[in-house]
């Protein structure tokens, strides 16, 4: 059992960006969609992302053929030839990614310094909520990965490698594939749970952003990642996957953000209503 701890701690410290990264999906979650729906999301998520990557490096699918080479499990986490921190991270780039999603698709209230997304439970559920998470989930692994794969440069060491070398900087176009579809699978789960209100308490820790600026914590996790890895990309001298990244990602950013600050405060009666009714305690429901 001390072995164990003393593994789990190493986990930790090995890597610290990946549970930084996790303490800010929780900051942000849990007072978006509560607690008891985060916790539920991260056991099935990290669930759905290990079994995607143990169904990958024994059978090829869903991400094409790959492996991990284990240099690690003596001081953090493996499970099943797995390293823990990578299917962990599965949960917070799907969280972040649907909630931006969910950001971008909602009409936009100011109310003194909060922004606030007028999210319904029709759009939690719905195939755009859908279908847009998973492609900005997949867009953070086109990101990721090829930086990821340089791993033996900087502090994330060769943990791993495709059998053939791909075409995207090494990365191999199935997997990003796989990406889209374990994608699609993890935020359908996630918007089932988001979607569903029954039984919540009107009261803002339920499940809807109750501190100024929480709206904003999802979009900046999610520039966050990108900006850790394009960063890492220069350190290491790959100024190519860096400004391949960075043009990847570029006019996306600017198109939401331009067009997010167009909407501010520009909603019908309608749909602040049929939000309100599904979040009463909404601190769009202020003055």
């Amino acid at each position: 059992m001390a072995e164990f701890f003393q593994v789990v701690t190493g986990t930790v410290i090995t890597r610290p960006y990946v549970f930084a990264f996790f303490a800010v999906y929780l900051l942000a979650a849990i007072p978006h969609i509560g607690w008891k729906r985060v916790t539920i999301f991260t056991i099935a998520g990290y669930l759905v992302a290990f079994s995607s990557e143990l169904a990958s490096i024994n059978t090829g699918f869903p991400y094409g053929w790959y492996y991990y080479i284990d240099k690690t499990s003596s001081h953090e986490l493996w499970v099943a030839g797995v390293p823990f921190f990578d299917s962990i991270s599965y949960v917070f780039l799907s969280y972040c990614s649907y909630a931006t999603a969910l950001f971008i698709l909602s009409p936009l209230k100011r109310t003194g310094l909060h922004i606030i997304p007028l999210e319904t439970v029709r759009l939690r559920r719905s195939l755009a909520a859908l279908l847009l998470g998973a492609l900005l989930q997949t867009y953070l692994d086109i990101i990721i990965d090829p930086v990821a794969l340089q791993g033996d440069r900087w502090f994330l060491g060769r943990i791993y490698g495709y059998r053939e070398s791909g075409y995207h900087f090494g990365v191999p176009l199935s997997n990003y594939v796989g990406w889209f579809f374990v994608s699609l699978v993890m935020i359908f789960i996630l918007q089932r749970l988001a979607a569903t209100i029954r039984g919540l308490k009107p009261s803002p820790p339920s499940g809807i952003g109750s501190f100024p600026g929480s709206s904003l914590i999802p979009p900046a996790l999610y520039l966050s990642v990108i900006i850790f890895n394009i960063s890492i990309a220069v350190a290491i001298g790959e100024m190519t996957i860096a400004l391949s990244g960075f043009f990847a990602v570029l006019l996306p950013v600017a198109m939401a953000l331009l067009l997010a600050i167009r909407r501010i405060n520009r909603h019908t009666r309608d749909e602040l209503a049929e939000h309100l009714t599904d979040f009463p305690w909404s601190a769009a429901s202020s003055r």
